[in-house]
């Protein structure tokens, strides 16, 4: 997908305030409410963004967050693919580096991230798995502009 200057500065503008109105994003952008509305939804439809509300689920009762290095044999995207399935991992990249893939999750308690390490190692191809729990939040941004 290629993106506009417009588009871009579309992004920025949600990306400084999900909440903001079409008319003040259209205002900033010297669009028409309308054609704003047009191209945010053209921009969900393909794919290029979300609009979302980000929590810290450390506060929501989430008593565990953490990132997962995963190292793997075989087939990296297939492997990728069925971590990307598991409804508690909402991060998954294939990397360069110590680890192959690394997780992102988010569970209630040591009793599911127990299950739900089990689950990770038993996926054809896992090798082995190292935990990071996170143990306080201190930043998450996710402003970092259109370039």
């Amino acid at each position: 997908v290629q993106l506009d200057e417009t588009a871009k500065q579309i992004i920025e503008q949600l990306q400084q305030d999900g909440r903001r109105s079409y008319a003040a994003i259209g205002k900033a952008v010297g669009l028409s409410e309308a054609a704003v509305r047009q191209r945010v939804q053209k921009l969900l439809d393909t794919g290029v963004m979300q609009i979302v509300g980000v929590t810290d689920p450390l506060m929501l009762g989430f008593s565990r967050q953490l990132m997962i290095g995963v190292k793997c044999e075989g087939d990296l995207q297939t492997i990728a693919d069925e971590l990307a399935s598991v409804h508690e991992i909402d991060y998954v990249v294939i990397t360069a580096g110590s680890f192959d893939i690394l997780l992102e999750l988010v569970c209630e308690d040591d009793e599911r991230l127990l299950e739900l390490l089990g689950r990770i190692r038993a996926v054809p191809g896992v090798v082995s798995t190292e935990s990071f729990v996170y143990l306080k939040l201190r930043k998450q941004t996710y402003s970092w502009g259109t370039r």
